[in-house]
């Protein structure tokens, strides 16, 4: 016999059973997630978290959130892989197309695969981006 079901708390209405074992929505809150720090020589003062990946049973994207502290810079690369990029808040400049490009809050960026690129934040405050990629891509 199947446990009743419960309601999920903080969503009325909405039926929850973990004990079942068909394929279910996730809620995660930001704070949740354990940041890891990247301060090296190619990257300054980043914060990066998987919000959803391979752990989550996500076959085919990864969502990450970046925290760029100001005057930090993710590492200037490419790989062969699109990815997209949402400009949560703050404000800093995209290397590609040779050239930098000014983003803000509400900003959004594609960058296609094998096209160079690079973050960096030119604000006062912390630049926080979502960035999805592929599965094939490493989560972080």
């Amino acid at each position: 016999m199947m446990p009743s079901p419960s309601i999920a708390g903080g969503c009325p209405g909405i039926v929850c059973n973990t004990l079942m074992e068909e394929e279910h929505i996730q809620v995660k809150t930001y704070s949740e997630i354990k940041a890891i720090h990247i301060d090296n020589a190619a990257a300054k003062v980043v914060d990066g978290r998987v919000m959803i990946g391979k752990n989550d049973g996500a076959n085919n994207f990864c969502m990450r959130v970046f925290e760029i502290a100001s005057g930090g810079n993710t590492p200037k690369h490419s790989h062969d892989w699109e990815h997209e990029m949402f400009i949560h808040s703050g404000e800093g400049e995209i290397f590609g197309n040779g050239c930098w490009n000014k983003v803000k809050a509400g900003t959004a960026v594609f960058v296609p695969a094998n096209v160079e690129h690079q973050i960096k934040n030119s604000g006062k405050g912390l630049l926080t981006f979502v960035c999805l990629v592929p599965s094939k891509a490493p989560e972080l």
